[in-house]
């Protein structure tokens, strides 16, 4: 099974900013690291690789210093890595990023070997809109299967999935080629081998395509190929806190003060009243 996986190198911070102009993230002088909620999906693809064999091969859509990032899911045990850089895919909104990636795969199967599935995490911290998993499976029209926390090998071209939502479990066979979106904390990453990250760095195994490699329209990627538009940005200064502490003697002693605090509409107090007991 050849199994693609994508991560993000996104900034180390949920405070991030935004160019007035271009209504872009800013990059500069932000230290940057792998997406978080993208380890779990690069250690389910380790573990189905482990059952089925074949490969994973990492791709990330970034600035060449992400680069760093490949590295580090190389020595998870990632077999090779591809980084999708060029100037004319700055600015992508989701739309545009699952247009490119959804064209690397395609490359990926027609240089590399056929794509048996494309794993991505359930969302980034830069941004948090879970639409580049559903879009690259749109694009490359194979089915689609989010807040995955579980998949099994059954034989063949098929796959055993479970996912989970709110109150109850799901469980589907899914034949390959397919994407799938790993639920946030659903698989523990295994730790980074530095003698494996050394030796991938030795054996350069991250390859670099541009737009001279996957010969794109330049009006469909990058900040011209975005249908979205950020028509305004507002800096929220920070929410005073009054930063009260209270030890309360019990739970209901614990609830009558919280809605003293938070609850000002008097027939609402009342009711509350009634179920806590005892004045607010």
């Amino acid at each position: 099974m050849r199994i693609v996986v994508g991560i993000k190198w996104v900034p180390n911070t949920q405070a991030v900013r935004f160019d007035p102009e271009t209504g872009t993230l800013i990059r500069k002088g932000v230290p940057s690291i792998v997406n978080p909620h993208d380890l779990p999906a690069v250690e389910a693809a380790l573990r189905l690789r482990e059952k089925t064999g074949g490969e994973v091969i990492a791709i990330s859509m970034a600035p060449p210093p992400a680069v760093k990032g490949l590295e580090l899911v190389l020595g998870m045990g990632v077999d090779r890595a591809i980084l999708v850089t060029d100037r004319a895919f700055a600015g992508a909104d989701t739309w545009a990023t699952s247009y490119v990636l959804s064209h690397a795969i395609r490359k990926i199967a027609a240089e590399i070997g056929e794509v048996d599935l494309a794993i991505f995490g359930h969302e980034t911290i830069d941004s948090s809109t879970s639409h580049v998993q559903a879009q690259v499976a749109s694009w490359l029209d194979w089915p689609y299967l989010y807040y995955v926390k579980r998949v099994e090998p059954v034989g063949g071209k098929l796959l055993r999935v479970w996912r989970e939502l709110e109150d109850y479990e799901e469980e589907y066979e899914v034949e390959t080629p397919a994407v799938l979106s790993i639920a946030i904390k659903a698989f523990k990453p295994r730790p980074v081998s530095l003698s494996s990250k050394l030796r991938a760095k030795l054996e350069k195994r991250v390859l670099t395509w541009t737009n001279a490699d996957l010969k794109l329209d330049p009006r469909c990627v990058g900040l011209k190929g975005s249908p979205t538009i950020v028509a305004k940005t507002i800096d929220m200064p920070e929410v005073p806190r009054k930063k009260e502490v209270y030890r309360p003697k019990d739970g209901k002693d614990a609830a009558r003060w919280i809605i003293a605090k938070m609850v000002h509409d008097e027939k609402l107090r009342e009711v509350l009243k009634g179920l806590v007991g005892g004045e607010l």
